[in-house]
């Protein structure tokens, strides 16, 4: 996928969802994988012809992992002329050693969740930014079924009255795999997750899950991104004119 491509995808779920105003403050989260490096360049070009203007930071919040090497995604931020702040934590020792999880997901995501904003609303941040993309909905939707017990998905722009933070999900048309073409096509300097639970999840379940519904029933992960979309979650009800 050409950047071209990632910047029309993109442009249509802000528009779409009226995700971006004149003057907002977009916090991009960076975790260090293809799908933030990805929204990463996604927003920076959108930057540059949007009709509405709006300033961009990146924000990555370190768990505290040995060797999580920030220098490559550094250079890039400097490179798009984005403003990148690395947010310390003992994220990784609270989870693994001193609560000693069974189950870390959960906990992590709340702890780091909670970092991210706490750096975004110290920058002067209204919005965030998170990438997640097609696949995600999908996936998301799925585990709410099985898990839950419930039809639900995130939302394409959620209000975080906590920290009084508008959440956007930009990405949300893009496929998985274009991310991965514009991965190797851009060469994006993406960091390995070193947590030792990751690829042991419950989202790996899910992603395999809708892989094989997919080969066996073909079309059936553009159904259910359908069933999301034009369905009945209210967040999903796209803004009138």
């Amino acid at each position: 996928m050409k950047l071209q491509q990632l910047l029309s995808y993109t442009r249509k779920a802000v528009d779409d969802y009226r995700m971006i105003e004149d003057g907002d403050k977009i916090a991009i989260g960076i975790s260090g994988g293809k799908d933030s490096l990805a929204l990463l360049y996604a927003l920076a070009g959108l930057r540059r012809f949007y009709p509405k203007k709006f300033e961009l930071c990146a924000i990555t919040v370190d768990l505290g992992f040995e060797g999580f090497d920030l220098s490559k995604i550094t250079a890039l931020c400097e490179q798009l002329e984005v403003p990148y702040y690395i947010q310390k934590t003992e994220i990784a020792d609270v989870v693994f050693k001193i609560r000693e999880e069974t189950n870390p997901c959960s906990l992590c995501a709340k702890l780091r969740k909670g970092a991210f904003n706490d750096k975004a609303k110290e920058l002067g941040c209204n919005k965030s930014a998170y990438a997640h993309h097609k696949d995600d909905v999908v996936e998301t939707m799925l585990m709410s079924l099985i898990y839950e017990g419930r039809y639900n998905c995130f939302s394409p722009v959620t209000y975080l009255d906590r920290s009084d933070i508008t959440l956007i999900r930009p990405l949300i048309y893009v496929e998985e795999a274009d991310i991965i073409g514009f991965q190797h096509k851009y060469e994006l300097p993406v960091q390995k997750n070193p947590c030792p639970a990751d690829g042991y999840t419950r989202r790996e379940y899910a992603k395999d899950l809708v892989k094989r519904l997919n080969e066996e029933n073909k079309g059936a992960k553009e159904r259910m991104f359908h069933a999301v979309t034009e369905g009945p979650l209210p967040a999903w009800q796209k803004p009138s004119n």
